[in-house]
């Protein structure tokens, strides 16, 4: 498919309007957020920038702007239409502390409507803006300065919290109203109108697909209390995010993301190894296959090491493989085929994102070893659904039972059509209203447990998990000296409770190791070490030889945290880190290894507490 503009081009436009604006450029981050436990994954641009939204000074200055990686799992069984993904980028621009709305809004028109950018018609944008409530008044600000740009107040709306704001994720922390820019996609009206009751006519809030969302700028302007009160903020931020596989599919006329140049290859890579063609009927799970199998990659792509598993991370990833595999027998596909679709998703996407061919290897033979066991799986329900069937006939009874049906759907992997088609093939029905009601509340327990682990949100900045930041350092540092200086840090999750931190090494840690290691720790607590952050260059942090993976993570400036003795000028530990940290050591209490296990194959994992 030619397209009129590429998403590298859109990419690089993006970056070098806002680099223009006096934005400094920083790179992509991982997928496993950075000690942040209220997340399984980076759900959005502004997860690495948590610090700095907080008040911290960002090393790069106070406004930034990237392409960032994400993955949202919380709409999974949305996945399919023409628009909904797991994995996506988001362009972004930060100001912290810096401009604010009318700046944000302006800049936003511009790169959108401007000829030498993206050139989008204005009469093509329709624009919701927060209506106010008891907490937040109504926001005219907003309001005015798309008017002062030329936006019909007739294509300007007003909707509530549910709609125009953002945060807390949590109980507490910054919030604030958004305004969110809207691509009319020349559909009809709807009759009915299906949006939020503020007003019934078809609008952006509505579902119909006239109106598409492209763009949303968030105004973190209040803190949220302990006791329900929205206090104005010192600090005013803006975070704002563009979809990048939308904005490609708008601007190329695509019905969805599906056709644009970042999804379209691997449509046909599917369709190359599918026995029956794809048409409007198996349309929606080619498109689960292309999302579910792009994320996977890119998962397993990160240098953070996730692999398939029973929790967490690696639960989220098994899932999408196996519900790829799933609809691929929706396709006619029987043999081994995700690898193959993952070195399409790699080669398509090495060089923005180049951890893609460095981990080639554990990416195809993870996929290739999940599917393989998924497989199995599908065997044993197959035996299962026959004895059913055999069992019906006894019967005499022609329905296969809803509580069957989904039994296989749970724990086999069968998606309904699947059951549907082995029973027609016998000669029965599936009780289909019972399964639907039976899925339904299913997917309303996965929703509520989803809001709860994938909420999005602030980094716990509280002075336990200040303490255990610190205490991270020095545990890496630590096992360095005792075990092995090729130590590194694979992955950091920090709580109030306790750290978790991961590190390569083929082998268990010795008794002995692990007691050593815990006496060097506590003994540089004791010593009462001095804890310095100060920015620095990217390459004065390597030639003073800080800890960090230097690998297109950093920016040109970070922050390098070091532990050292001012009385002996002795240096403990130097590390490359944007998070929280004590001002000396004497503030951690006593260090604790609780728990020390294989996280992955190669990967050992250590648990740790401090006890006052």
């Amino acid at each position: 498919m030619s397209q009129k503009v590429s998403s590298q081009e859109i990419r690089e436009k993006f970056l070098q309007f806002f680099k223009e604006k006096g934005h400094a450029v920083i790179p992509s981050a991982s997928l496993i957020p950075e000690n942040d436990p209220t997340v399984l994954f980076t759900t959005a641009g502004m997860h690495p920038l948590v610090p700095f939204l907080l008040g911290e000074k960002h090393p790069s200055g106070k406004r930034l702007c990237n392409f960032q990686k994400c993955v949202r799992t919380g709409d999974i069984d949305r996945i399919g239409d023409a628009w909904y993904l797991s994995f996506f980028e988001m362009l972004g621009n930060w100001s912290f502390g810096d401009y604010f709305k009318k700046e944000a809004i302006e800049w936003s028109f511009e790169f959108l409507s401007s000829k030498k950018w993206l050139g989008i018609e204005k009469e093509k944008l329709s624009i919701t803006v927060f209506a106010g409530d008891k907490d937040a008044g109504r926001d005219e600000e907003s309001a005015r300065a798309w008017k002062e740009l030329g936006i019909p107040e007739e294509r300007i709306f007003y909707f509530p919290k549910s709609e125009n704001w953002w945060g807390p994720a949590g109980l507490t922390g910054p919030c604030g109203p958004c305004t969110e820019m809207f691509y009319d996609t020349g559909k009809p009206y709807c009759i009915k109108g299906k949006g939020p009751k503020i007003n019934e006519q078809c609008n952006p809030g509505c579902k119909c697909g006239k109106f598409v969302e492209i763009w949303n700028d968030v105004f973190m302007q209040y803190n949220k209390t302990a006791e329900g009160k929205f206090i104005p903020l010192k600090q005013k931020n803006v975070d704002t995010g563009m979809g990048l596989e939308r904005i490609t599919a708008i601007l190329n006329s695509c019905k969805s993301n599906f056709e644009t140049d970042l999804l379209e290859g691997i449509m046909r890579a599917i369709q190359s190894v599918s026995k029956v063609s794809v048409s409007e009927s198996n349309l929606a799970s080619a498109r689960i296959i292309t999302d579910h199998l792009r994320a996977a990659t890119f998962i397993l792509g990160d240098e953070k090491g996730i692999t398939p598993s029973n929790v967490d991370q690696g639960y989220v990833l098994r899932r999408l493989i196996r519900r790829a595999v799933r609809h691929a027998r929706l396709l006619g596909i029987e043999e081994n085929f995700t690898a193959k679709i993952a070195v399409e998703v790699i080669e398509r996407f090495k060089s923005v994102y180049p951890e893609l061919g460095k981990n080639r290897n554990r990416i195809l033979t993870e996929l290739d070893k999940e599917e393989s066991k998924f497989k199995s799986l599908l065997e044993k329900g197959l035996k299962l659904v026959s004895k059913e069937f055999e069992t019906l006939r006894a019967g005499k009874k022609k329905t296969l039972a809803a509580k069957t049906a989904f039994d296989l759907y749970q724990s086999f992997g069968f998606p309904l059509e699947m059951t549907q088609e082995l029973a027609k093939e016998q000669g029965f029905k599936v009780d289909e209203e019972g399964f639907e009601k039976m899925l339904s509340e299913h997917q309303e327990i996965s929703r509520k447990g989803a809001e709860q682990k994938f909420s999005g949100g602030l980094a716990d900045h509280s002075e336990a998990v200040t303490r255990l930041h610190t205490a991270t350092h020095l545990l890496n540092e630590a096992l360095r000296k005792i075990v092995s200086p090729n130590i590194h840090q694979k992955g950091s999750n920090i709580t109030s409770e306790r750290l978790r931190f991961d590190f390569p090494l083929e082998r268990k840690l010795t008794q002995e190791e692990i007691k050593k290691v815990e006496d060097l720790v506590n003994l540089k607590i004791q010593e009462g070490l001095t804890v310095e952050m100060e920015v620095m260059s990217l390459e004065k942090a390597k030639a003073v030889k800080a800890q960090g993976v230097f690998e297109g993570k950093y920016a040109e400036n970070v922050k390098v945290y070091t532990v050292w003795n001012p009385h002996t000028q002795e240096v403990f530990s130097r590390e490359i880190c944007g998070g929280p940290h004590v001002k000396n050591t004497k503030e951690l209490g006593k260090f604790k290894i609780v728990k020390e296990e294989s996280s992955a194959a190669g990967i050992r994992r250590i648990k740790a507490v401090l006890e006052n």
